[in-house]
């Protein structure tokens, strides 16, 4: 194949969560650039409906918007549905809903209702996903999934930098939640590869959005080898352009670590 036919995603329907900004409005982007149709979802309709206007705009591409809490089954399996309707098929299942509502801190100052609802949002709501869309691509006998973790998965991160940017970070239950979706990842693709779907996940490091105090940028980026957090609209894109597209149809179980090599230096 050559290095077009490698990336080519024409024809293809990707179905991204949480798709309306930051990281998943950079996936979806790069997937509709590529050629692919989108189903973009987020928590509110309004939200998943600008997205889907700004990437018609930008990609020419034809995309669904829909409402979609994650942590409710239902909800999920009714998406499913939609999705499917929408092209009739679905290639790819980005699953980037997640992050960490709430008040932050520790784990011995949060409730215990607010540690479900961060992993019921991370870690339950990705396996919901997989569940529902990787039965339909197990009848296509195709598809790719993506789920997004986290270096969090990886390494004790060192609180005393959050605290000296007077930033409380994200709580243990993070964490615990990230790293079950690498786990997930590696169980399912073993399950699915047989009935030919490919199930990798990408753990991001730090990305920088001109909200984040400079001193804790700083440090960050002096921890990290190559001397910088990640950024917006760049530094993701190519890795989940590889693992949707026929370049990585032989890796299957896998986690790709963007992190700039923050969690490889010590």
């Amino acid at each position: 194949m050559t290095i077009p036919e490698l990336f080519d995603l024409r024809g293809k329907v990707a179905l991204v969560t949480g798709g309306s900004r930051d990281l998943g409005l950079d996936m979806a982007g790069v997937l509709a650039e590529a050629g692919c149709d989108l189903v973009i979802t987020s928590r509110t309709l309004s939200s998943a409906k600008k997205a889907a206007a700004q990437l018609q705009t930008l990609y020419h591409r034809e995309t669904l918007p829909l409402a979609l809490d994650v942590k409710n089954p239902s909800d999920v399996k009714e998406m499913a549905r939609k999705a499917a309707q929408f092209k009739g098929h679905i290639n790819i299942l980005i699953n980037n809903a997640g992050g960490s509502p709430g008040s932050g801190g520790n784990l011995f100052e949060r409730m215990p209702e607010e540690i479900m609802e961060l992993v019921s949002t991370n870690l339950l709501g990705t396996l919901y996903c997989c569940r529902e869309i990787g039965a339909l691509m197990v009848k296509q006998g195709h598809g790719k999934i993506i789920n997004i973790a986290s270096i969090a998965a990886l390494v004790g991160r060192d609180r005393r930098v959050y605290e000296r940017s007077q930033m409380r970070g994200q709580p243990v239950d993070y964490a615990a939640a990230k790293s079950g979706i690498v786990g997930l990842t590696r169980d399912l693709a073993g399950l699915l590869g047989p009935k030919g779907v490919c199930v990798n996940c990408i753990s991001p490091g730090g990305f920088d959005r001109g909200n984040i105090p400079p001193k804790f940028v700083e440090e960050y980026s002096d921890r990290t080898p190559l001397g910088r957090m990640g950024r917006d609209g760049i530094d993701l894109k190519g890795a989940a352009l590889f693992l949707s597209s026929p370049a990585s149809d032989y890796v299957t179980g896998q986690n790709l670590v963007v992190d700039g090599g923050f969690s490889i230096w010590k």
